[in-house]
């Protein structure tokens, strides 16, 4: 049963035997995200330069912690094994960088002025990302894409054209911006979106991890509604599935990680042009939804 259908309507006859009561003084079951991924080189690539990095946090007791989870994209480039590497580097940099401020302390409780925001944990993260690939893999770059889930709040740094969606009872909404030149020019009103899908450099990037200088690093704020599901993705998905079919298979599939297989079958079945990755992310249930670029 998928998350949004309604309930199909029960044939008569008696009525279902309740559940029973839990005895006294159990403990409740802790709220939990629920987590998919998937990966897979496609149909027409020789090997696999995307990397997917998931870490799933929970803490009880003194300080205890929302459900936590970072979820980290990578697509690199570079050809050989450039583009691999990159993404492995700089996925891991992140990672690294935003786990250790996280776990010692974790920001979301009072903070001095020289700690952090989450936002600046963030763009940190990337330049360091960002320096290593420089660095260690001349000549190689790659997309980078971090969403930190606390409970039903998504943290969310990208650059390149990985992207983020919101999908919910609304439909599916895109968080993210591509950093590509196609989307430049059809910001410019130079081009529909139905021609960039056909451009010939409608994969070339104006901003990646592995470029020389200050990085620039989009940071973004969700709140995930109740029944949503957060949903990162390389261009391997977006390209050959439509956010309406994006849509369908999460919210028909039974769980997310079906949902994360399903995708990558349909991506394939489109013709699998590229490297294929997708994660999914569930917060427990709570209320609120929003979508915003964090103030600079």
């Amino acid at each position: 049963m998928g998350r949004f259908r309604r309930a199909e309507p029960r044939e008569e006859g008696p009525p279902a035997p309740s559940a029973p009561a839990p005895p006294a003084g159990a403990i409740p079951p802790r709220p939990r995200l629920e987590v998919g991924w998937a990966t897979d080189v496609g149909r027409q690539r020789g090997h696999n330069e995307d990397t997917v990095l998931v870490v799933e946090l929970e803490q009880a007791g003194y300080h205890s912690t929302l459900p936590t989870a970072l979820l980290v994209l990578a697509d690199g480039m570079g050809g050989h094994l450039a583009g691999e590497v990159a993404s492995a580097l700089a996925a891991r940099t992140a990672a690294r960088h935003i786990l250790q401020a996280c776990l010692t302390p974790l920001p979301l409780r009072e903070h001095s002025a020289s700690e952090p925001s989450l936002k600046e944990l963030l763009t940190e993260a990337f330049q360091k990302a960002n320096e290593l690939v420089t660095e260690r893999v001349p000549g190689g770059g790659t997309t980078l894409l971090c969403a930190l889930v606390l409970g039903n709040q998504a943290y969310i740094a990208n650059v390149g054209d990985s992207r983020a969606y919101l999908i919910s009872p609304e439909g599916c909404s895109q968080i993210t911006r591509d950093h590509s030149l196609v989307d430049i020019m059809i910001e410019l009103g130079q081009m529909t979106v139905a021609e960039a899908a056909h451009h010939p450099q409608r994969n070339v990037l104006y901003r990646a991890v592995g470029q020389r200088g200050p990085l620039e690093v989009d940071t973004f704020f969700c709140h995930i509604p109740p029944g949503g599901v957060l949903l990162l993705c390389s261009d391997g998905l977006w390209e050959m599935v439509s956010e309406e079919e994006i849509a369908h298979v999460v919210t028909t599939s039974s769980s997310l990680q079906e949902a994360c297989d399903a995708l990558v079958e349909k991506a394939n079945q489109a013709g699998g042009k590229d490297n294929i990755s997708v994660i999914l992310a569930a917060p427990p249930e709570i209320a609120g939804s929003e979508v915003h670029l964090l103030e600079r």
